[in-house]
């Protein structure tokens, strides 16, 4: 890859990751795109040579969010040691997402409630995919009914979403 090619892509990286900090922190709807361009450190015209539309980037940022949570499951799904642990496994690195790409995570709770097509179809590929990662994972690693245990899994993880947006750790502590 050429050094102009490099920076540019390093520069898409640098928007892309300014505008899920803009989205996640004033909403998307409020946000605008000179606001992300100062957190980029650049003009706003740079944004849109790279994004044609605020929606554009959201859902380049809402891809990168869903390809970081498939590509921690796929890498758990490969080195799990067996049923029970892969099951445990995908909750801790899902765990670790939430903590370390908080942004990401407020982003997409926020697209879930949105009305425009693309924006839906954009999260209904990445929960589709996720489902599919997931339930095919359970059926190969032979867990008892892997349909159910997919949906649970799924349903937990949308309750650790809001658990841990509300600040509510009750909501999921198994102990209680």
């Amino acid at each position: 890859m050429a050094r102009d090619e490099k920076k540019s892509v390093n520069r898409k990286a640098e928007i892309i990751s300014a505008a899920i900090e803009v989205f996640a922190e004033t909403g998307y709807y409020r946000a605008t795109t000179a606001q992300v361009a100062e957190r980029a450190n650049i003009s706003q015209p740079y944004v849109f040579r790279f994004f044609a539309t605020k929606e554009a980037l959201l859902l380049s940022a809402l891809e990168l969010s869903w390809e970081r949570i498939q590509q921690s499951f796929k890498q758990v799904v490969e080195t799990a040691a067996g049923p029970e642990q892969l099951e445990s496994d995908l909750i801790e690195a899902y765990k670790e997402i939430l903590s370390a790409h908080t942004n990401e995570t407020y982003l997409q709770m926020q697209a879930q409630t949105m009305r425009e097509e693309p924006i839906r179809e954009a999260m209904r590929n990445g929960f589709r995919e996720v489902h599919r990662i997931v339930l095919d994972a359970f059926r190969q690693k032979g867990l008892s009914n892997p349909g159910e245990r997919t949906f649970l899994f799924l349903a937990r993880g949308m309750l650790c979403n809001i658990s841990w947006a509300l600040d509510m750790p009750e909501l999921i502590d198994r102990g209680v």
